[in-house]
């Protein structure tokens, strides 16, 4: 029976990895090694601002390890979501620290670059094209003008071009998760419903093992009718419970994953425990549909400065709701007309984390308020920040009895800039093809 073995270092490039664990990996051959290097979990900022989430230093210790490895295997090294985003900006900041670590360890190699970016003057004139993905309204002009980087999610297609064309590294934009995992064993010709599921799994590496870690190795080997999977670090193990879990991981429907041209369908999925750390998984299918791609954006809203205060004071917690209104009417009574902002209250100790949607928002024996201003420039922000926190600070409440200040203030300046605020206007489907996505080439030292 043919099989395919893929090594997946860590859930992000950058996350790290035991440099054993690795070395043990190695140990089983893989035929790839695949890193996904992004997600839109860290939110709208890394894609409007065209800066990684992940730093320059962890990302650059995790690739001088990687890297040198994989050429001397002679076996491909792909890399998905370069720079965290996988826009334009994001791939060349990813592209600069593998060409720096090529120069230091004298590595040569054919490297395929995909770029991601879709171009505002194609979309403007294929508007009528998408479709909303979710709950969302229509796509509209200003919301393309409006974007600072629109990426669209590529599938495996342009990983196997690369591939095809002899690419020893491929640094991709924008990628459907499992696709770096995919590709190789895709491009040979095994099922596309495992190769898939299993890729989903390894795009996040060990946090499929009992104990989890996002920075630990983990190993699929890919047949005709299933996959196996094992962690690299004797301390985790795959189980029956930590696999099928972790499958229903990132999903609206917990059978159903889509994706570029199709879905992943899990509902004949079986999972088995093969031995202590393996699991054995099979009846996984690719349901083929129009293909269609995700398209992401984001636009600066303005501009952001928070302050963290605690609070113990019974009286003060018994009515927080009542004295935060009227602090918010304070503050609106106060600069009515003069300034654009918005201004939130984030309570921890009583539903900092659910909003709305805390099932039990009864209040502890102390609480932390977060103030956060946003407004169209740094110094309005500043400001609206300011009269808040010192308005909040000495309010009158009813049954106050000390008057030094309702607030305890850890940090001086209490006042924090927290700069540009992006929000996403873009996540909506595009029809396409799969050849959208071209990958260009470029010779790495000398060969």
């Amino acid at each position: 029976m043919n099989k395919l073995t893929v090594l997946s270092p860590t859930a992000i490039l950058g996350y790290g990895f035991p440099k054993q664990s690795f070395l043990e990996g190695l140990t089983h051959n893989p035929d790839v090694i695949g890193v996904d290097a992004g997600s839109v979990d860290p939110g709208p900022y890394y894609l409007g601002a065209g800066v990684s989430f992940t730093d320059r230093a962890a990302v650059k210790r995790d690739l001088a390890l990687i890297l040198p490895e994989a050429l001397k295997r002679k076996i491909p090294l792909m890399i998905g979501t370069a720079g965290g985003s996988g826009a334009s900006v994001h791939l060349a900041w990813n592209r600069e620290i593998i060409e720096e670590i090529a120069a230091e360890q004298n590595l040569s190699f054919k490297m395929a670059v995909i770029p991601a970016d879709i171009d505002k003057d194609y979309l403007l004139a294929n508007l009528d094209k998408t479709t909303p993905l979710g709950p969302l309204p229509a796509l509209t002009a200003k919301d393309v003008q409006d974007s600072t980087h629109i990426v669209a999610q590529m599938g495996w297609e342009p990983y196997r071009e690369a591939l095809d064309q002899g690419a020893d590294v491929v640094l991709g934009g924008r990628t459907y998760d499992p696709a770096v995992f995919a590709a190789l064993a895709l491009k040979l010709g095994f099922p596309s419903g495992p190769a898939l599921h299993m890729g989903k799994i390894l795009e996040c590496a060990a946090i499929a093992a009992e104990p989890g870690s996002g920075r630990d190795c983990m190993v699929g080997i890919l047949d005709e009718e299933g996959f196996t999977l094992f962690p690299t670090n004797p301390e985790r193990r795959c189980t029956v419970k930590s696999v099928a879990a972790h499958s229903l991981y990132e999903k609206s429907n917990p059978w159903l994953l889509p994706g570029p041209g199709g879905a992943l369908d899990l509902r004949n999925t079986r999972y088995q425990q093969v031995d202590e750390r393996t699991v054995r998984v099979t009846g996984s299918v690719f349901v083929k549909n129009d293909y269609a791609i995700k398209l992401e954006g984001s636009r600066l809203i303005g501009y952001r400065t928070l302050a963290i205060a605690g609070v113990r004071d019974p009286i003060f917690i018994s009515q927080l709701q009542q004295v935060l209104d009227q602090v918010r009417a304070a503050v609106k009574d106060n600069f009515e007309g003069s300034a654009n902002y918005s201004l939130e209250f984030k309570v921890y100790g009583l539903n900092g984390v659910m909003g709305d949607l805390e099932p039990t928002p009864v209040p502890g024996h102390e609480v932390g308020i977060i103030i956060d201003a946003v407004a169209s420039t740094q110094e309005k922000a500043n400001t609206i920040c300011s009269f808040c926190r010192s308005t909040l600070l000495h309010y009158g409440y009813e049954g106050r009895i000390a008057t030094a200040g309702n607030l305890a203030l850890p940090y001086s300046p209490s006042d924090v800039p927290a700069g540009a605020v992006y929000e996403y206007c873009i996540h909506h489907l595009l029809p396409s093809e799969p050849n959208f996505f071209k990958p260009e080439f470029v010779e790495v030292g000398k060969r």
